[in-house]
Order: structure tokens, then C-alpha cells, then sequence
């Protein structure tokens, strides 16, 4: 369980780029393995995921627990998916970085700080995921627990636009149209091309 300490906004947080060039210096895992960014247990994580040539990039709400060789078993189900639909990684991303097991204890007003963090990483993502990158939307109905979690995802929307991303959603979606969340999917889950214009015109 993770209860955030503080808003984001009283913290002094590390920018992505700055996290990035600090990244597989905490030890305690493999850095040729894992990419974790941060690499050590704080507030917000930007990255969580296994290196790799054709990565399925997953995005959720917001991160949890999970760290490198410690998944929770939202990570577990996402990588169980990956490897089954042919990718040879996952990537591990939030629609905002902010940790809390429950969405509901999210902070109530975004930090722009770290949206545009936040979405540095998730540009950084897509920039080193090949010439079409396998975006899979799989935030649920989590999406709804604050009014900015819509602009974050449109603003990551855009940036897919400019990678030329690929989105696919796995499992039924919801009756408002959210896509499935990966914890309780069958392990032999296929993966659904997403149309997230429509989406962004019928829900966002």
C-alpha cells in the first residue's frame, strides 16, 4: 500500500531527464534488464519496465508499488500480455506519475510540474520504441477519479500523434467506453486496435 506523504507540488522532484541520466546507479536490480526511472522507491515514478527491441508500452492511471524484480500484479498481468501478443518487453506508463495504490488518493489538482515530466518520459518512450511504437490504453475506469487525468491523456494522445504510435486496448471496455484495466485479464488476452479519436470524441 502507498499513501502519498505530500502533494507533488511541495516536493522537490527530479525532472525525467535528470532521473534518466541517474538511472541503474541505486543498484539493487539489473540495469540492463529493467529500465526504472527514478531508479529508488519515491513519490512519483515515470518509468517501469524490461529493456528490449519491440516493447508493448502499457499505460495506466497512475503508478503503485511494483519496482524492478518486486511486480505487483497489475505488472505481472501486463507482462504476461506482452510476451503472449509476440513483444519481447513492456514498458510500464501512467497516464500521471504521482504513486498511490488507491486512486482516490491522488492529489486533487494536477502538478504541471509533473505532467511535463511526465510526459517528457512518455515522448522518450515513444522515441526509442521503434518507427511505430504498440501503445496499449488500459487506464479503465480509474480515468474518471480526477478531471485532469483527461487532459493528461489527451496531451499523451498528441504525442503519439507526432511517433506515429499504434494503440490497441485487451479485454472487453467499459459501458462508458474506458479500456479494460490489465489486472483481470485471461492470460491469453489478445490485443484490439483502438481508435482514440473516436474514444477522445465520445469519453474524454
Amino acid at each position: 500500500m502507498h499513501i502519498p506523504a505530500a502533494d507533488t507540488a511541495e516536493m522537490t522532484l527530479l525532472t525525467f531527464e535528470e532521473a534518466l541520466a541517474r538511472s541503474g546507479r541505486s543498484g539493487g536490480y539489473d540495469p540492463d534488464r529493467w529500465l526504472y526511472v527514478p531508479d529508488f522507491y519515491t513519490e512519483y515514478r515515470y518509468i517501469l519496465g524490461t529493456r528490449g527491441d519491440a516493447p508493448l508500452i502499457c499505460i495506466g492511471v497512475n503508478p503503485s508499488t511494483a519496482a524492478p524484480d518486486n511486480l505487483d500484479n497489475t505488472l505481472k498481468s501486463v507482462e504476461r500480455i506482452a510476451l503472449g501478443n509476440g513483444f519481447d518487453s513492456f514498458i510500464m506508463f501512467n497516464v500521471y506519475a504521482q504513486r498511490a495504490t488507491r486512486p482516490q488518493d491522488m492529489e486533487r489538482t494536477m502538478n504541471p510540474l509533473l505532467h511535463r515530466e511526465n510526459m517528457a518520459a512518455f515522448d522518450y518512450v515513444l522515441s526509442h520504441a521503434g518507427s511505430a511504437p504498440a501503445v496499449w490504453a488500459a487506464w479503465g475506469s480509474i480515468i474518471e477519479q480526477r478531471d485532469y487525468l483527461k487532459t493528461c491523456v489527451m496531451d499523451m494522445i498528441g504525442i503519439g500523434a507526432r511517433r506515429n504510435a499504434r494503440w490497441f486496448t485487451a479485454g472487453a471496455r467499459s459501458k462508458k467506453g474506458h479500456p479494460h484495466h490489465p489486472l483481470y485479464l485471461r492470460k491469453d488476452s489478445g490485443l484490439d486496435p483502438f481508435d482514440v479519436a473516436s474514444y477522445c470524441e465520445n469519453c474524454l
